[in-house]
């Protein structure tokens, strides 16, 4: 039987690098956020609910979703991003449900950024949350993503409280120090859990 991972953290916390290295290490990852921007593309579904819900105005000259736009919407009105939410998080589930139903890998990773808000942990045998401290998330995400303070923790408020999904874990990693250094949790982590 597969045994499935969940892994989740804060935006900018560092889950995209733990990923990486479940990756590479060989695991199979179903990454909620590719799947997330394949329903909303051209001709999908998504989109389709997505322009009858926000209008035309979140759309590209060519068509394309406007991610910057909706973001800018949906950050800043909890209503709207409960709206976004009931649109896409169904069609995302049935897309992240099926592959964990028909794998033969003995361990699937679900890479899911809310995990713990859309209840993928009925989902999960074990969650690991990738955690940094608030101060270093704000600037990482800041940096990544070129936004204000104020937007900043606007889409850290969008989401449950870091130290909420730290209680919820079976396993936290520690992503305030190198890149090594949380690597070798994770390692030490599956070399107790997966491999006994």
């Amino acid at each position: 039987m597969t045994m499935v991972i969940g892994l989740t953290g804060g935006i900018a916390t560092g889950k995209t690098t733990v990923s990486n290295y479940l990756k590479e290490l060989g695991y199979s990852i179903i990454d909620a956020d590719v799947i997330a921007r394949q329903v909303v593309e051209p001709g999908t579904k998504g989109l389709r609910m997505i322009t009858d819900t926000f209008g035309e105005k979140v759309l590209t000259s060519d068509g394309l979703l406007d991610r910057q736009h909706l973001a800018q919407l949906v950050f800043t009105s909890s209503e709207q991003l409960q709206q976004l939410n009931r649109i896409l998080q169904p069609i995302i589930r049935e897309r992240i449900q099926e592959p964990i139903s028909t794998s033969k890998d003995p361990v699937v990773v679900i890479d899911v950024p809310l995990l713990y808000e859309q209840h993928y942990e009925d989902l999960c045998d074990v969650v690991m949350v990738v955690s940094a401290q608030p101060q270093q998330q704000l600037e990482r995400l800041m940096n990544r993503n070129h936004l204000t303070m104020d937007e900043a923790k606007n889409r850290v408020a969008s989401q449950m409280p870091l130290s909420s999904k730290e209680r919820l874990a079976d396993v936290v990693i520690d992503n305030n120090g190198s890149v090594e250094e949380t690597r070798q949790q994770v390692k030490k982590w599956l070399n107790q859990v997966v491999r006994p």
